[in-house]
């Protein structure tokens, strides 16, 4: 999922996957068109059974065409209207890549790996096994898709290789806060919003959630299924959760794992993730004060203070990588975040904070770009980056009053003294967007869904645990599991429990009678 540290930083994402009719009805498909003897309003039964409007029709009965691309591997391209509200107005594509059942099929069970902006044809085609263990491999088509603005899909873009350096690790001139340095942020969010609007064109204005879960519905059809069966990690568990508000009736099993609250304000989970990565840090720093290699001395309380001043060091005077670039505390707060995300990558910020301690910046810029999907050569993996900026102006409110932000960076300040200072600001990026959302965040209720299992870890930094016990009781039918660790999400990343609990739901339906506390 998320976090607006600066003005420019992404907020932290989710399981960042290391990796979805005859011949007339096809045609129909093909051409996007409605055939002139159709009534628009009549409703057309789809393939499932099920009536949609005319107008839907060629999107709903579409015949998908597989292609091998990997051992057990299809990979296929859909068609989605560019805007639901008028789905004649022009089309936008979805990549969809499909690992076959190997045993005794259920049905198919599309994933999500968070982000915004993570993709699940990656997450399928790359890292399976990390996606879903083997008995869902076994029992279900699995389905990673790339949402629509992400990846292979047809994307959000905005600034080529070095433009995207620029904007990721470029020092904002000024002192952070000030009339200055606001200004100059502003004039750098203006640009990138302008760049992603005119190389993007209607599509950025259509990349909300809401449409990506009619996105969902409509693959969940063509692929023949009569309802959804998925699973989705961190903002992956807002587009689950979202597809439910809108199709309770259409649930089948969803699992939704390092939960988001639909109902958190901008605000409220900028400042809730500034908490989250802070208790994760200082979860580090106590298990490293621990050891024999740690490059901190005395307690917590005192090394969490050296880094305080280590990010306001460098927040003044930037480190030079041997490649140009330099890390100022944005980036360092990047680098010191991305191994926060596992309990397991805790003992590399050993190494990466003695090196900045004696001003070595490359170790630093190595795990920000991990975090940023930046090459050694200076390409980007994907547009991970801008379609996280694209999908998050659309899904919250912003504002463009500065006191108030002023105000906002002062609580995250106060809520997470060592990180919280550069988690501020981040309303400056969205108020500078081409496209403004509208949308007001709601709980959701989903009522008349079927059981839905929502998982939540204690120490996850990126989702906060308190998300998932709100979700859980805001689903009419929200089952919670709770398991009791660090790190960003659960399911095939923690232990049996948990791994049982999932599968035995997805397979055969069954959820625990209470929370089992893994």
């Amino acid at each position: 999922m998320n976090d607006t540290t600066t003005a420019r930083r992404r907020m932290p994402r989710g399981a960042h996957a290391v990796a979805i009719v005859g011949a007339f009805a096809a045609l129909l498909a093909l051409s996007g068109c409605v055939p002139s003897f159709l009534n628009p309003q009549q409703p057309v039964s789809t393939p499932t059974g099920e009536e949609v409007d005319a107008e839907l029709e060629p999107f709903y009965t579409q015949v998908l065409k597989w292609e091998r691309c990997g051992e057990g591997m299809g990979c296929a391209t859909a068609k989605a209207p560019l805007d639901w509200s008028d789905p004649a107005a022009g089309e936008t594509e979805l990549a969809l890549a499909r690992h076959v059942a190997t045993g005794d099929k259920i049905g198919s069970l599309l994933v999500n790996p968070g982000g915004p902006g993570g993709s699940g044809y990656d997450l399928v085609m790359d890292s399976l096994d990390f996606a879903v263990g083997e008995p869902l491999q076994q029992r279900f088509d699995v389905v990673g898709f790339d949402p629509r603005g992400v990846g292979r899909s047809a994307g959000v873009a905005c600034y080529d290789a070095p433009e995207m350096d620029e904007y990721l690790y470029g020092i904002i001139p000024g002192e952070r806060g000030s009339d200055e340095w606001v200004a100059a942020a502003e004039a750098i969010e203006r640009d990138f919003g302008a760049a992603c609007g005119e190389e993007t064109g209607e599509l950025l204005g259509n990349v909300d959630t809401v449409s990506a879960a009619r996105d969902l519905d409509m693959l969940r059809a063509i692929l023949g299924d009569a309802q959804l069966n998925y699973l989705g990690y961190s903002y992956g568990t807002f587009l689950g959760a979202t597809y439910a508000g809108l199709y309770p009736d259409k649930v089948g099993r969803l699992v939704l794992d390092g939960a988001i609250d639909p109902g958190a304000s901008e605000s409220e989970v900028s400042t809730a993730q500034a908490a989250g990565f802070e208790r994760a840090l200082r979860a580090y720093l106590e298990s490293c004060l621990s050891g024999s290699d740690c490059p901190f001395d005395g307690t917590v309380d005192e090394a969490a203070d050296e880094i305080g001043r280590l990010l306001a060091s460098v927040d003044q005077s930037p480190l030079r990588g041997t490649d140009g670039r330099l890390v100022g505390a944005d980036t360092l707060v990047t680098a010191i975040i991305y191994p926060l995300y596992s309990a397991d990558s805790w003992p590399y910020l050993n190494d990466m904070f003695e090196a900045v301690m004696f001003g070595d910046a490359d170790a630093a810029l190595s795990f920000a770009d991990g975090y940023n999907g930046r090459n050694e050569d200076g390409t980007y993996l994907d547009n991970s980056a801008e379609a996280f900026s694209a999908v998050n102006c659309l899904d919250y409110t912003y504002q463009s009053d500065v006191a108030a932000m002023r105000e906002k960076a002062a609580a995250m300040a106060e809520a997470a003294p060592i990180i919280g200072p550069y988690f501020g600001y981040g309303d400056l990026a969205c108020a500078n967007w081409p496209y403004q959302g509208d949308a007001e965040r709601a709980e959701i209720h989903a009522e008349g869904a079927a059981p839905i299992l929502v998982i939540g870890t204690t120490g996850d930094p990126a989702t906060p645990y308190e998300w998932a016990v709100a979700l859980a009781e805001q689903l009419d039918s929200g089952v919670l599991v709770t398991y009791e660790g660090e790190g960003h999400t659960a399911y095939n990343k923690s232990n049996s429990c948990v791994n049982d609990i999932v599968e035995s739901y997805l397979i055969d339906g069954t959820v625990p009678a209470s929370d089992p506390k893994c």
